[in-house]
């Protein structure tokens, strides 16, 4: 699992250890296991936020995490051409590429460690799908999407596309330095993510080797989210036992605990996990498809726009792909 990393983790800044007096870590609230499905063409995804209520994601929507799969030649797929409204979607390749373009003039290809961050605003269509050369070779094929609400003000602001070298995230260590934090978005510690979000939130990639300790400072005001991407570990103020594939709803609290099991995978031999949350919106939240919006009706309309080409023109783009879709929530 590269993603990006350093090959001295020392020379890193640290985040100070909580204060012991201050920092008030948060429990955890529920723990569930994300089912594996299908998205798009046909590449394999694990629902993350299955079976969570909205009111506890607030201000995310939905996520998947994509592979982890090793592609034969031939193999490798992704999404046809389809709208989206009323939201954005962040993408994140760790093993990989993948290529986007939308009806905005966005698009670019992004690998290991970069991030994609499309803001589908009033409307915008777009595709996601493995460059030619990949579905030629096979590879492995690993990453996430998240899905960030947007409130009802700024439901309608103009589409926008954010490409984020994996450089460019701000690149931390935890107290002891048995920990690697990719700040994607918001702040961890002082220091800040590239990504530009509407909705204030904090987006982390950690990387914990076995048996390490961390404690992240978080905004009292958030909610707090953990996902393990790979390995095995504890989350919160009881330490909860948490493995691949599993989601932690923490509680209140100014502090997020994760540490690592002494003994991981051979294939995994770290602990990786998404830290994320944000303000939430507190807002009605009618979500259809592709369409997020606070109403049915805007729902509906959503659809009709849509079909009436309001929401934008596939680009003529020689060889790619021209079949739209309104299926399910994509990746």
């Amino acid at each position: 699992m590269p993603a990006i990393t350093v090959d001295d983790i020392t020379t890193l800044p640290r985040i100070p250890a909580a204060d012991p007096v201050r920092a008030r870590a948060r429990a955890v609230r529920s723990v569930t296991t994300a089912p594996r499905g299908f998205e798009g063409d046909g590449f394999p995804v694990r629902r993350a936020f299955h079976g969570v209520d909205l009111s506890e994601l607030d201000p995310f929507i939905h996520l998947d995490q994509m592979g982890e799969v090793e592609y034969a030649p031939g193999e490798p797929k992704g999404t046809p051409w389809h709208p989206h409204r009323g939201f954005e979607t962040v993408t994140y390749m760790i093993d990989g590429t993948f290529e986007h373009s939308d009806s905005n003039g966005g698009g670019g290809v992004i690998t290991n460690g970069d991030t994609q961050w499309m803001t589908a605003g009033a409307g915008i269509l777009h595709i996601e799908k493995p460059p030619e050369a990949l579905v030629a070779s096979g590879g492995l094929f690993h990453g996430f999407q998240l899905w960030v609400n947007l409130p009802k003000a700024l439901k309608w602001s103009p589409p926008r596309y954010q490409d984020i070298r994996a450089r460019e995230v701000a690149m931390l260590a935890s107290a002891d330095g048995g920990a690697l934090l990719r700040v994607i978005a918001g702040e961890v510690g002082g220091h800040a993510g590239p990504g530009s979000t509407y909705t204030p939130m904090s987006l982390v990639h950690a990387t914990l080797s076995p048996e390490a300790e961390l404690s992240i400072p978080w905004r009292a005001h958030y909610n707090a989210l953990v996902y393990v991407l790979a390995g095995a570990g504890a989350v919160g103020a009881e330490r909860v036992p948490l493995q691949t594939g599993q989601l932690a709803v923490l509680g209140p609290g100014n502090a997020v605990s994760v540490s690592a099991s002494r003994t991981q995978e051979s294939r995994s031999p770290t602990l990786d996990v998404l830290v994320l949350g944000g303000r939430p919106i507190r807002e009605p939240v009618a979500w259809a498809g592709p369409f997020v919006m606070n109403t049915r009706d805007e729902v509906m309309q959503a659809f009709t726009d849509y079909q009436a080409g309001r929401l934008g023109s596939i680009p003529v783009v020689h060889g790619a792909p021209t079949t739209l879709t309104e299926s399910q929530p994509d990746a």
